[in-house]
């Protein structure tokens, strides 16, 4: 290269004269040659999203289309990038100094000397053994001087190392030269990290969606899937455009560096016609340089050849990925608008169900308040409603979300079982309020008594029921305290759940007491009868009217004029009598204390002195 390197920078600045072109031939520097190739290897892994996104088998030609496109560029750029990195090493050749090239020179001229002196130094050596081996007077001192001359060989091959090991490190030290190779080195590097394995998994996608083209699709997707088809088909969309927009910056990244190597070429070739019509008129010596002027311009012409020609490449390959966008693209958005009005349809269909839905239970309301009189079972019609307006719609939306009727109704097993067993105190209370609201059920302002606690009725929710404690051992009142009670009282046997008969504010009472003994119990009996009859009747007049034959209680329906009831019996041999006796609830403490004092009274009468 050293000698080429004179006529090679001739040939440069002869070429460039002719298109008044920096006299260079590179067509890029080391860092933009990196540059392309890092560009050129990131649009190379577009292919793992088009990938993702090529759901069709249409969509999955375009793809094998541009994968085979994709592999033939990155190739084309690997080759002009080599080419490019040859022409960077022939620059650094003849950018040498004069310094560069008079330090080899001069080294390759000393071990030139080095050579003369070793094979003078070996020639005399072979005298001498010859003298030795004819033997005479001489011996000893032709041994001396064999010795010393085996001293100054082993000082010329110590020279002669180091003068190597010197031409070695001056031929490595160039920074162009190493510049060049350097480029050598990433450019493999990078050609190495191309992702290959896009092609396999694209190929391998291609035959997994190829073997599921036979199967059998959902008939009638939910809308959920529609809705995800949707997003997905404009995702498609979006992500190609994408892809397409870097590939036109490629495509104008290409374009722009073609630009260079062409006009090195016209430069070439007018150096070229140059040097044919020197040669007409040339002599036997000038016709021998310009051979080697030829030479190094037709190697020039390859080098610059090999990059022009992969960069027209490129840009054709380029311009046909392009137009397989465009046609994906295309295809991708037809499917978008046939997707978008799918779901359009479905949620059309979904929103006149549910209009007739709620149109029918409009109706029914308007029925329930024109025909239902009766307060509570207008309120118990309306909870109906209510309950089955709210099922249908949740029911009806799930099955028109859900593409699998079968999926869905597992997994609302699944999750009514979960549910079971997680609030299974709140739905018995929930069906515990359906029968406290039933015909004979409670309702708000009734006296009820659950377990020791009595009360009115305050307010029956659907899980829960509050009560305004009353007081049962003074005068009737509330303490001023509010009990919550759950529903799920209905069906617990051991604290029972007891109503007052509606519109019946009065009620039994009863005591038992011992009787002294007398001659005639028939005689006592009648006057407790009397006495505590002349105190109910004190209060006759405030006692509520009869109950209504509806509700069946027979022995409620007169206890407006009930009387007092004594019943005697025996006990471990004693006479005892069961007092039982109407009472007003409002006066329950006041009649059961005049009762025991006029109880007491009669008692007292017939008591032994």
């Amino acid at each position: 290269m050293i000698r080429f390197a004179p006529l090679f920078a001739a040939v440069c600045a002869a070429a460039a004269d002719g298109v008044a072109a920096p006299s260079r031939v590179a067509v890029l520097t080391a860092d933009q040659v990196i540059q392309v190739l890092d560009q050129t290897v990131d649009w190379y892994r577009t292919l793992g999203a088009q990938q993702q996104n090529a759901t069709q088998p249409s969509d999955l030609l375009i793809l094998f289309g541009n994968r085979q496109t994709a592999d033939k560029v990155v190739s084309l750029v690997f080759e002009l990038a080599r080419a490019n990195a040859e022409l960077l090493s022939s620059e650094a050749g003849t950018a040498a100094s004069a310094a560069d090239l008079q330090a080899p020179q001069t080294l390759d001229r000393q071990l030139a000397q080095l050579d003369a002196q070793r094979q003078s130094i070996r020639q005399e050596m072979a005298d001498y053994r010859r003298k030795l081996a004819a033997g005479g007077r001489d011996k000893a001192a032709n041994a001396a001087m064999l010795t010393e001359l085996e001293g100054e060989l082993a000082m010329a091959d110590a020279r002669r190392n180091l003068l190597d090991t010197m031409t070695g490190f001056v031929a490595e030290a160039n920074p162009r030269a190493a510049g060049a190779n350097a480029l050598k080195a990433q450019i493999d590097a990078i050609a190495a990290t191309v992702p290959s394995s896009v092609s396999a998994a694209t190929e391998t996608a291609a035959a997994t969606a190829v073997g599921a083209g036979g199967k059998a699709t959902p008939a009638r997707p939910g809308i959920w899937d529609l809705g995800l088809g949707v997003l997905r088909e404009r995702r498609k969309v979006d992500t190609i455009d994408v892809i397409d927009a870097r590939t036109a910056a490629l495509a104008a990244t290409f374009r722009d560096i073609s630009a260079a190597p062409r006009q090195r070429l016209q430069g070439f070739t007018a150096r070229s016609d140059a040097l044919a019509a020197q040669a007409d008129r040339a002599g036997n010596a000038t016709l021998t340089q310009l051979r080697g002027e030829f030479d190094t311009l037709a190697w020039l012409f390859k080098q610059t050849s090999d990059i022009l020609i992969p960069l027209s490449k490129e840009q054709v390959l380029l311009q046909q990925y392009r137009h397989n966008l465009s046609s994906w693209r295309e295809s991708a958005q037809r499917q978008y608008h046939d997707a978008l009005a799918a779901l359009g349809v479905r949620l059309a269909i979904l929103a006149g169900i549910l209009a007739v839905v709620f149109a029918l239970a409009e109706i029914w309301r308007r029925g329930v308040l024109r025909y239902a009189h009766e307060p509570h079972r207008r309120y118990q019609m309306l909870l109906i409603r209510r309950v089955v307006l709210w099922t249908t719609v949740a029911a009806i939306v799930g099955v028109s979300f859900v593409t699998e009727i079968g999926t869905f109704a597992t997994f609302a097993g699944l999750l009514t079982a979960g549910v079971a067993v997680a609030m299974q105190s709140v739905l018995v209370s929930v069906v515990g309020y359906f029968f406290l609201i039933g015909k004979h059920g409670i309702r708000v302002g009734d006296r009820v008594q659950i377990g020791s606690v009595v009360g009115e009725v305050l307010d029956l929710g659907l899980v829960r029921m509050h009560l305004l404690e009353l007081n049962q051992d003074g005068p009737l009142g509330p303490t001023g305290r509010v009990v919550a009670f759950a529903n799920l009282v209905v069906f617990q046997a051991a604290g029972g759940l007891f109503r007052q008969v509606p519109g019946a504010g009065a009620a039994w009472h009863e005591t038992t007491l011992a009787l002294p003994v007398v001659p005639d119990y028939a005689a006592l009996k009648q006057q407790l009868v009397v006495a505590i009859g002349a105190v109910i009747s004190e209060y006759r007049a405030q006692f509520p009217p009869a109950a209504a034959p509806a509700t069946g209680a027979a022995a409620t329906a007169s206890l407006s004029d009930a009387a007092p009831q004594v019943q005697m019996h025996l006990a471990n041999g004693r006479m005892k009598a069961l007092v039982r006796y109407p009472v007003l609830l409002s006066s329950a403490a006041e009649i059961d204390e005049r009762v025991a004092e006029k109880i007491l009274h009669v008692v007292s009468q017939h008591s032994a002195p």
